[in-house]
């Protein structure tokens, strides 16, 4: 599948750390990114617009995380859920494209 632009959904407990993923995510020109700091508030985002890539980022506990990927499923089967261990730039940057590699996802 060929996309003009990725749509990332961010989720993290983080403000902090929050505020500079999504400053990593929407300094790429064909990404566009939006950060939460609440289970409640990814669920409504997600509700809204369609992500292709969700990312679970600083303090989302195991559990949360694989509540928080059955509700998402139920919602767009479709879209990616990943772990963002923190690192950088370059680090989520590779981790963005291996998960669009793994799923035959390409930007045009």
């Amino acid at each position: 599948m060929q996309i003009d632009q990725l749509n990332i959904l961010a989720v993290g407990l983080n403000a902090e750390i929050m505020a500079v993923v999504n400053r990593l995510i929407n300094g790429h020109e064909q990404w566009k990114g939006t950060t939460v700091c609440t289970i409640a508030e990814a669920i409504a985002a997600f509700s809204k617009e369609q992500y292709h890539i969700v990312l679970l980022c600083a303090g989302i506990c195991e559990e949360t995380a694989s509540q928080l990927k059955t509700t998402l499923a139920g919602l767009s089967p479709a879209t990616i859920v990943i772990r963002h261990f923190g690192g950088g730039s370059g680090l989520l940057e590779s981790e963005i494209l291996s998960a669009l590699s793994q799923h035959n996802i390409r930007l045009n």
